[in-house]
């Protein structure tokens, strides 16, 4: 072989060396996920995923630039063998190998659950099972399960009251009795034993303090700070043997929130949870309730009053008496205002 053949030979074998390495740099080094975007993507995997299923999802939400690249890489570290189901996000300009790499190792992301201001029981299961793997449909079956609801030490009217609206991080992947079970884990550490003694203390159970609690916030929506007040007269009334008389149980009984003036023959709706008609709490919450209003019931204000309205100023506060004179006085002016903006329901 004469010497230009062999100067020849070593330099297009360096070229091509160079060349692949470079490459493999590019495919290892350059980033190729979400290169030209802002925000984050979170890949859903589930537990039947296959290699195959994560290519498409990548596709249909064109998160890859290079797919050639990213394909092989997945190869050469043999992925396709190793797919774990979970959830992972991925941030703007990630590259191949650190895709594949978190892929492979199952480190999948927490979501971030934050549920608050809900009132009905099918908020709660789309505001959560549309967050899982599980889904709205098993959860649902879950929260109407009398089984499951009695395993927490609960029914199917108060399996709500477990909910303490938070922010948490679940796995996507988690089922559904282990959500259950966080969620209970979370609500007996709000219950400590402070807590408990303070509800022995005024005569409740935990349930039936959040029961309260629903009333109070539903009542009491806008200013927190008149909760323990408002909490207060509630309690004053059942230790009397009182009916509550909440319109917000009259708005859930008729499944109508946007009822603004409560009428008469409303009040005479047959449901259990008419607290105009039936004396003590109704058999279940009637939003979940917030920490807040938990605390507020707990913490009640001590006073006397029996009665209140809504203020005539309509500035979201309430207008309270201790006799019911007062009160038919204070609902007079209040009345008026609303035939004066012309309010009739």
């Amino acid at each position: 072989m004469s010497r230009n053949l062999k100067v020849g030979l070593f330099v297009t074998l360096a070229i091509l060396t160079t060349t692949f390495t470079f490459y493999f740099w590019q495919i290892f080094k350059t980033p190729n996920i979400q290169a030209d975007k802002q925000s984050s993507f979170a890949l859903l995997i589930p537990e039947s995923g296959t290699y195959q299923g994560v290519i498409d999802s990548l596709n249909k939400h064109e998160v890859i630039t290079d797919q050639i690249s990213f394909r092989f890489l997945a190869k050469f570290l043999k992925y396709p063998e190793k797919v774990k189901p979970g959830r992972y996000v991925f941030k703007p300009n990630t590259t191949n190998y650190e895709a594949v790499k978190k892929l492979i190792s199952g480190d999948q992301d927490a979501v971030k659950l934050t549920f608050n201001n809900i009132r009905l029981k099918e908020d709660l299961i789309k505001r959560i099972g549309s967050r899982f793997e599980f889904g709205e449909d098993n959860f649902r079956k879950a929260l109407n399960d009398p089984e499951v609801c009695r395993k927490y030490g609960l029914d199917t009217l108060t399996i709500v009251s477990m909910f303490l609206p938070n922010t948490y991080e679940v796995f996507w992947t988690t089922g559904t009795e282990k959500f259950l079970d966080r969620m209970h884990s979370e609500y007996k550490k709000y219950w400590t034993d402070e807590k408990l003694a303070k509800a022995k203390e005024i005569g409740l159970t935990p349930v039936q303090v959040s029961i309260l609690a629903s009333i109070v916030e539903e009542e009491q929506a806008r200013k927190t700070d008149e909760r323990p007040k408002v909490a207060g007269l509630y309690m004053n009334r059942l230790n009397a043997a009182m009916p509550l008389q909440a319109d917000p149980t009259i708005k859930f009984a008729l499944q109508d929130f946007a009822i603004k003036r409560i009428l008469n023959e409303q009040l005479r709706v047959n449901s259990p949870y008419n607290t105009y008609v039936n004396i003590g709490l109704p058999p279940g919450p009637i939003r979940v309730a917030d920490l807040k209003s938990m605390d507020a019931v707990l913490n009640y204000d001590k006073h006397d009053y029996l009665y209140m309205c809504a203020k005539a100023d309509l500035s979201g506060y309430h207008a309270f008496a201790k006799t019911y004179p007062d009160h038919l006085n204070n609902a007079r002016m209040y009345q008026a205002e609303l035939n004066r903006l012309k309010i009739m329901k």
